[in-house]
């Protein structure tokens, strides 16, 4: 019975409080304004902003203007996709997948154009099929002239895509065995690294594909190239690290030359790294390791203390490395063991680490001041624009 009144009286209670609320309701409808929905557009893509990924289990690539920590939009990238952006600055390009029953059914696979300004959809071109890897991002690559996208792929063996992107249209397959890690090639067609050592040369302008080699010139089981390197369109140039620090310059051409390579840890004044075992030393790692700042052709490298083969582990420090001196000119510690490095085009450029957590901190290139950090801002690969 006791717990019978309590009941009682709390029904009271709340239908009292319930005819009240529907009272307040009825006196405020008159005043409540109706809701207005609109739509704001972004400017073409500037040198300030920077393009982060939001990882393997959140689809999405977010677009931060390091300027003001600020996010201004989010290209529709599902998981596992890449992204390219357009030189010219008018379209966002998704190499992407999808199945018609959700993870499984017929598989679709396509290069999506988004408008940069309203980030809609303006138009897809279907392909036979693309790798399905995320956080590389010489997977998907651009001409330097906009007009023609390579788009790696692994079904079963390896092969590239080509699409020509001014007349939206699938152009062909070319298979490419052994090869990966795409680098646009002016007036060429594309290179790629190979897992004998060598660099394979694809000239796609004739009826056939002209594919040569370079000779070996590193090794892909001893000391392998970290593959998210950099491309400088300027000179021409890919700038690649290996695993235990050596930097190698790749000059584009029918015939690319490669120049022969220095340590980093030898530029910062003391010994090469070594891939023995139980040796401790400096080592770069990271799912994108490295950056460049392309005018002044300085190369920030994300490093940490450690054995061969620590590859994946994020970086205690940046260093600093200016590539025509061969010298490392600055060495700055940094927090939470970023595991992915970026820098702005700017003439004061900004660097842009994180990875892990999803915390992005955005520094200044020159002061190394912390700007801004960013909680919950995807992982990698980080992107910016090729140039002002």
């Amino acid at each position: 019975m006791k717990f019978a009144a309590i009941g009682k009286r709390s029904a009271i209670v709340a239908a009292a409080a319930l005819c009240c609320a529907a009272s307040v309701t009825r006196a405020d409808t008159a005043s409540v304004q109706p809701e207005e929905s609109d739509v704001n557009s972004l400017t073409m893509p500037k040198p300030s902003w920077v393009y982060i990924s939001r990882g393997f289990v959140m689809g999405g690539t977010s677009i931060y203007d390091t300027a003001t920590g600020k996010l201004l939009g989010q290209v529709e990238t599902p998981v596992l996709a890449d992204m390219a952006i357009d030189p010219a600055g008018k379209f966002y390009y998704v190499s992407e997948t999808y199945w018609t029953k959700g993870w499984r059914g017929t598989r679709q696979d396509m290069v999506t154009f988004y408008d940069t300004t309203g980030l809609k959809v303006q138009s897809e071109v279907a392909m036979p099929g693309r790798i399905l890897i995320g956080g590389r991002k010489n997977n998907f690559i651009l001409s330097d002239d906009g007009k023609t996208a390579y788009i790696y792929n692994l079904n079963p063996a390896s092969s590239v895509n080509v699409v020509d992107l001014a007349k939206r249209k699938f152009v062909k397959n070319i298979e490419l065995p052994g090869c990966a890690s795409l680098v646009p090639n002016p007036g060429v067609g594309f290179s790629a690294l190979c897992s004998d050592g060598s660099m394979a040369t694809v000239s796609t302008g004739g009826s056939k594909p002209d594919i040569t080699r370079s000779a070996p010139f590193f090794s892909a089981t001893d000391d392998p190239i970290f593959d998210n390197f950099a491309y400088d369109k300027a000179k021409k140039q890919a700038v690649m690290m290996t695993y235990t620090g050596l930097v190698y310059i790749a000059t584009m051409g029918p015939k690319p030359t490669i120049s022969a390579p220095f340590s980093i840890q030898e530029a910062a004044g003391m010994r090469k790294g070594d891939p023995k075992p139980l040796e401790i030393s400096w080592f770069p790692g990271g799912g994108q390791p490295l950056a460049l700042h392309r005018a002044t052709g300085h190369l920030y490298v994300l490093m940490h203390m450690g054995e061969y083969w620590t590859h994946k582990a994020g970086g205690s420090e940046i260093w600093e490395l200016d590539l025509a001196a061969k010298k490392v000119v600055k060495r700055v510690q940094v927090e939470d063991e970023p595991n992915a490095i970026e820098v702005t085009q700017e003439a004061a450029p900004k660097l842009i680490v994180g990875g892990t957590e999803e915390v992005v901190r955005i520094l200044d290139a020159k002061t190394w001041e912390e700007k801004f950090k960013i909680e919950k801002a995807g992982s990698s690969p980080f992107a910016v624009v090729e140039a002002p």
